[in-house]
């Protein structure tokens, strides 16, 4: 009746074994780290790099205890905050011969101190959020006026171009504030306006009448579309800031959008303030310009004479030098998407390029008159120039072309992301910061530790005494519950904050909750006369359906708050619902097990050890019942 199948048992086991390694990691605390990651949207850190940084290491007599190369950043552990210092100053020397212009940026960090076996397996420890670990919380309001001006402009620059292909005459476009007005001779230029913008630029809504001898247009945004664009450029912007990020180490960033206009970013173990604020207001500009191809131009690309008069030297990715022209083609403001592909007749990989009409005539007329000859994309960054790739102009160009050559899938993709989302959509300025230290990360872990221990302490004294050995199965199945909690936080690389602390503090009590309902259920049929074995089967059963609706109505509250609720709130959703999820199984499976494994073999039970059993008994002459003890 109460024995469980060797299968269920196993079920157990291997759970159990699951949950302490991924639980294991977040015992053994932090080591000093070197964290080296790119300072430059074309720079990569590799397994190149990782032999550089190996090698510069072994020139200094230092040896790391582990060097781990995840997510474009390269991390080196060691055993002391001395040897932390002193293995910096040796990776900055070798990786940044130049400080006025880094390649890399080489930071201080903290990593886990586990083990190469449990990292092999992935197991890897909590984030902490910023609450926790100390860190820089900003707020950041988006300029989406900007944002709709820029996109105006792009639009009267569009009307121009196509009112002089198609032959529209005595037209005047010029752009006033959101708006773009053009003034036309005649009602016939006016009509044929209207037609024209109706058919291709379906996001603007036009009012026109006389204005003197004149006729007068006006061509604004529709609403949808403004808040379209809007929701671009804040998606855009987020993206750009998860790239910049990426350079400062930080493991876990929260970057998320906060109403229709600002965004809030939270980089939890950064304390360096103006370094974060100088790598989030950063600003990449793309060019096009073409290579020169003269004698002299060659030569200097070559053999590194002196670069021709009205020409630049740049290097490429991998360092080779070339010669472009300074006239500037078009820009990345030109540039409106850029996708990889693949081409259909070669099947290589490419990358697609559209342009705004202005940048479309530009890169038409260039391609008439250079044809092939090379074309250098580039990027700027702090003032800073570097050639991103430099194809041949194999055929007339537009709005649409493609950039392909001797390229992989991967580079495809870098070149696509560098072209699509090197600047910022619209301009952002920093309207609030705050900063949090350390110290006060650390005495919030160790008081939400001690409130966590504390109530998990009180809770099971109060059950050994009250239920004896049962409450001694509850008390085990509730360690069990948080290790269960612990391990499943850490294998989803979930972020603990100090409402995740509370959150493991109510599943305390949920999960032992459940306990309660299935103790009280075996002593109810203890005292209707039902024999050990039969209440402990019964107990379980009967309770079950009671234990399933709790948590399901608590799970629904949990999801409400997960779906609607952002930040602290969601943190705190997230523990709560996985709590209820491991509650289940080690309130009712697990608890069941060992009661099981404890009384399921004794055929002649006489009794069980679940504290005192009040059964009322009849002895007196009217018929009133007196309680007693069993």
């Amino acid at each position: 009746m109460n024995r469980y199948p060797v299968w269920k048992y196993a079920i157990i086991v291997i759970v159990l074994l699951v949950g302490l390694i991924y639980a294991l990691p977040n015992f053994f605390g932090e080591a000093p780290a070197v964290q080296v990651s790119s300072a430059k949207s074309t720079v990569k850190v590799d397994a190149a790099t990782q032999t550089r940084v190996e090698e510069a290491l072994k020139a200094g007599n230092l040896v790391p205890d582990l060097i781990t190369l995840d997510g474009g950043s390269l991390r080196a552990r060691f055993g002391s905050p001395d040897e932390q210092l002193k293995a910096r100053d040796l990776i900055q020397h070798a990786l940044v011969p130049d400080a006025a212009d880094p390649p890399y940026t080489v930071a201080l960090n903290l990593v886990s101190r586990s083990p190469k076996w449990l990292t092999a397996l992935h197991a890897f420890p909590m984030y902490l959020g910023l609450d926790l670990r100390g860190g820089v919380d900003f707020l950041l309001q988006v300029d989406m006026k900007g944002a709709i001006d820029k996109k105006a402009e792009s639009f009267a620059s569009d009307l121009r171009t196509n009112f002089r292909s198609k032959d529209i005459r005595g037209t005047q476009v010029s752009r006033n504030g959101q708006a773009v007005e053009v003034t036309f001779r005649d009602a016939a230029a006016l009509e044929k306006a209207k037609q024209l913008i109706q058919d291709q630029f379906p996001d603007l809504t036009t009012t026109d009448g006389p204005d003197g001898s004149n006729w007068r247009l006006v061509a604004t945004i529709k609403p949808e579309a403004a808040r379209r664009l809007q929701d671009a450029a804040l998606k855009q912007n987020i993206t750009t800031l998860h790239n910049r990020i990426n350079e400062l180490g930080v493991a876990e960033p929260v970057i998320q959008q906060q109403g229709i206009d600002r965004i809030v970013v939270q980089l939890p173990g950064v304390q360096d303030t103006a370094k974060a604020k100088e790598i989030l207001g950063r600003t990449a500009t793309l060019e096009m310009r073409l290579v020169d191809e003269s004698s002299e131009g060659r030569a200097a690309e070559l053999s590194g004479g002196p670069v021709p008069f009205g020409s630049e030297k740049f290097f490429d990715r991998a360092g080779r030098p070339v010669i472009v022209k300074k006239q500037v083609l078009v820009t990345g403001e030109n540039l409106t998407d850029a996708q990889p592909g693949f081409d259909q007749q070669s099947n290589q990989p490419k990358v697609d390029l559209t342009m705004d009409a202005k940048g479309g005539n530009i890169m038409r007329d260039v391609s008439r008159e250079n044809y092939k000859k090379r074309m250098a994309m580039m990027i700027f960054e702090k003032g800073k120039g570097e050639v991103l790739t430099a194809p041949s102009i194999n055929g007339e160009l537009g709005n649409r072309f493609q950039v392909s050559g001797s390229m992989s899938v991967s580079e495809a993709n870098d070149l696509a992301l560098l072209l699509r989302a090197g600047s910022l959509a619209a301009p952002m300025e920093i309207i609030q910061e705050r900063t949090i230290g350390p110290t006060l990360g650390a005495d919030n872990i160790d008081k939400g530790i001690k409130s966590v221990m504390y109530g998990f302490l009180a809770i099971m004294v109060f059950m050994c005494v009250y239920y004896a050995l049962f409450g001694l199965f509850s008390s085990i199945a509730l360690a069990v519950n948080l290790l269960l909690l612990v391990a499943l936080l850490s294998m989803i690389q979930a972020t603990l904050t100090l409402p995740g602390i509370a959150a493991m503090a109510l599943a305390i009590g949920v999960a032992i909750d459940s306990n309660v309902l299935i103790n009280e259920r075996v002593r109810e049929e203890l005292r209707n006369g039902a024999s050990p074995q039969a209440a402990i089967h019964a107990g379980y059963d009967r309770a079950w359906g009671t234990i399933l609706d709790s948590n399901v109505t608590t799970l629904i509250a949990g999801i409400a708050l997960l779906a609607f609720g952002s930040g602290p709130v969601r943190g705190f959703a997230v523990v709560h619902c996985l709590g209820i999820v491991t509650s289940m199984f080690s309130a009712v499976f697990f608890s069941r097990g060992i009661v099981n494994f404890w009384y399921g073999g004794k055929k002649k039970l006489k009794s069980v050890s679940i504290g005192t059993v009040w059964r009322p008994k009849t002895d007196t002459a009217d018929g009133t019942s007196v309680a007693q003890a069993k």
